[in-house]
């Protein structure tokens, strides 16, 4: 008698798994727990990235605003560095190295440093040409093993200027 009452409850136990795997109420609930953590794990270096390259476009429109504060205004050292240090909202950026002017003769796409006054072998006299650097420290929102916990940002902005 008991194998008889055991073939019915084994049909019944066999129905209800049958119908539990055709139940599809919590698979997507499922799914976006499996694939959460991929999906964060994608997002967080995209979004790192983005921010990375957004923070080295403003140090360099930051050499590039001092360049063109020493275009319009001539040599002057510390009007060249507030101009980068207040082009961006990054409060960490500085002028550095100072900016620095030098005499050269322009040869294609190059500037071949020369003494001041003299001639350039095109019979033009040499030019005074001031270089702007800007440097920023960017520190990502986790670390990465081959990056360290910061990094170095720097461009450079030469311009020729007339004095």
């Amino acid at each position: 008698m008991s194998n008889n009452r055991t073939i019915p409850k084994l049909t019944l136990n066999l129905q209800r798994l049958r119908a539990a795997l055709r139940d599809t109420r919590a698979v997507s609930a499922v799914e976006f727990a499996l694939m959460a953590p991929l999906l964060i794990a994608i997002w967080i270096p995209v979004v790192d990235l983005g921010a990375w390259l957004s923070q080295k476009t403003q140090v360099q429109d930051a050499a590039q605003a001092g360049a063109q504060f020493a275009l319009i205004n001539g040599w002057d050292s510390t009007g060249i560095q507030n101009a980068v240090t207040s082009a961006t909202k990054l409060s960490s950026i500085t002028a550095s190295p100072a900016p620095s002017r030098s005499c050269g003769c322009a040869t294609g796409t190059a500037v071949t440093p020369v003494a001041c006054g003299s001639v350039c072998a095109d019979g033009a006299n040499a030019g005074l040409y001031v270089t702007v650097n800007a440097k920023s420290f960017y520190t990502p929102l986790i670390s990465y093993p081959m990056l360290g916990s910061s990094i170095s940002l720097v461009a450079a902005s030469t311009v020729r200027i007339n004095q």
